[in-house]
């Protein structure tokens, strides 16, 4: 019926069927929002340690197989043996961070000291340049680059003082959560614990209770969604991990000062979409260059260009076919995830725009677009067909 007027009894169940589904959209959201996410807040230790279960599933299968042991000896064990690992590391590398913080606190006025020499350095030289220009030009363009100076420097200048009332207002924060995080650590250990070792009765009380229809659509939905998410966060950090050696590893060579919290603070930006390690190194390179330190601009460039070969050789066998998003619908959804979720909006925002595309393509709203496309060819011939044109397709 695309393009030709509905008779009323059609066209009221049309609207019909769209403002059902309209509601029942309205109310998902509101209960995702009123009771969806507080519930899942109150519930998080939960949900961690059955997304630790589902993880280690497959391993404990394999060596309660090999090893014929029981499964609650193989799942503490693992447990265990994992905490101890990841809890290693953390500790070591929080450690290493707050030490070259601290440092660098301590070290703030040469810093300061050091961006005054390097933007004088600049000014001579875009001075220079502006000999060469008309006065009007050269005039505009040499006072903005007086502002941008003076607000870089009272920003440096005032960016210590926020900075400690900031970690001491957090440091507060953290010592009045640590009873209910340790609670929190607490549950979440023995959920991972017995939810492991009940996986799989678990989960067959959770799906026996469904009818069959329903398991394979939340199975299909299940793996668009771990396929979409997984694949890509995954993928993503394993790169960023390599950036954060490749940058540590450099940074040690050349001896850059605060090589760990630089190697970090560049991986992070580097697991954001589009913005990447280049945003900041490649100015700073530039920076050099003005302030005639060569040495220090190439050895920067250098462990760029290792870090950009590094991604275009591993990133499509890391990534492989799980963005499927082009640039301008990533860049879409960093902006928007970045409008409502700041900078972990700007992580997680085309991850969920994957995941929604994949749940897509399994036709869940097919009938939806098709009743659209109806409606939308509807409304045309009603206001193209006139009273008595004979070229009404239907007798309203």
């Amino acid at each position: 019926m695309d393009g030709q007027e509905l008779s009323w009894r059609e066209r009221g169940r049309l609207w019909l069927r769209l403002g059902i589904r309209l509601a029942l959209a309205a109310l998902a959201w509101l209960l995702l929002t009123r009771v969806g996410l507080p519930l899942l807040s109150l519930l998080m230790p939960f949900v961690l340690a059955l997304c630790v279960a589902w993880l280690l599933n497959p391993l404990v299968r394999l060596l309660q197989r090999r090893l014929h042991l029981s499964r609650n000896l193989i799942s503490i064990l693992l447990i265990l043996l994992i905490l101890a690992g990841v809890g290693g590391v953390l500790v070591s590398f929080i450690w290493n961070i707050a030490q070259e913080t601290i440092a660098l606190a301590a070290d703030w006025s040469t810093l300061e000291r050091e961006l005054r020499a390097t933007l004088d350095v600049v000014n001579g030289f875009f001075d220079r340049l502006f000999t060469y220009l008309p006065i009007q030009i050269s005039g505009s363009a040499e006072q903005a680059l007086n502002n941008l100076g003076s607000q870089l420097l009272d920003w440096f200048s005032s960016a210590l003082p926020a900075l400690v009332s900031f970690l001491a207002g957090g440091a507060a924060n953290l010592a009045s959560e640590v009873p209910s995080f340790a609670v929190a650590l607490v549950v979440f250990l023995m959920g991972s614990y017995f939810i492991t070792a009940d996986y799989p009765h678990i989960r067959y009380r959770a799906t026996r209770q469904l009818p069959s229809s329903l398991r394979e659509f939340l199975g299909e939905v299940r793996t668009a969604a771990v396929s979409a998410f997984g694949g890509y966060v995954k993928a993503e950090f394993i790169l960023s991990v390599g950036v954060f050696f490749i940058l540590l590893v450099g940074f040690l060579i050349i001896g850059q000062p605060y090589a760990l919290l630089l190697a970090f603070i560049l991986a992070v930006m580097d697991f954001i979409p589009i913005i990447g390690s280049g945003t900041v190194m490649v100015p700073w390179a530039v920076i050099d260059l003005l302030t005639r330190d060569l040495r220090h601009a190439v050895e920067l460039m250098v462990i760029w260009g290792i870090i950009a070969l590094f991604r275009r050789v591993a990133e499509p066998k890391a990534v492989g076919d799980h963005t499927g998003l082009s640039p301008i619908l990533s860049l879409i959804s960093i902006y928007v995830g970045m409008r409502l979720g700041g900078v972990a909006g700007m992580i997680l925002g085309p991850v969920v725009f994957m995941v929604v595309i994949n749940i897509v393509k399994l036709g869940i709203f097919h009938n939806t677009l098709a009743d659209l496309r109806l409606a939308a060819g509807d409304i045309a011939a009603f206001f193209r067909n006139r009273p008595g044109d004979k070229t009404n397709s239907k007798n309203v």
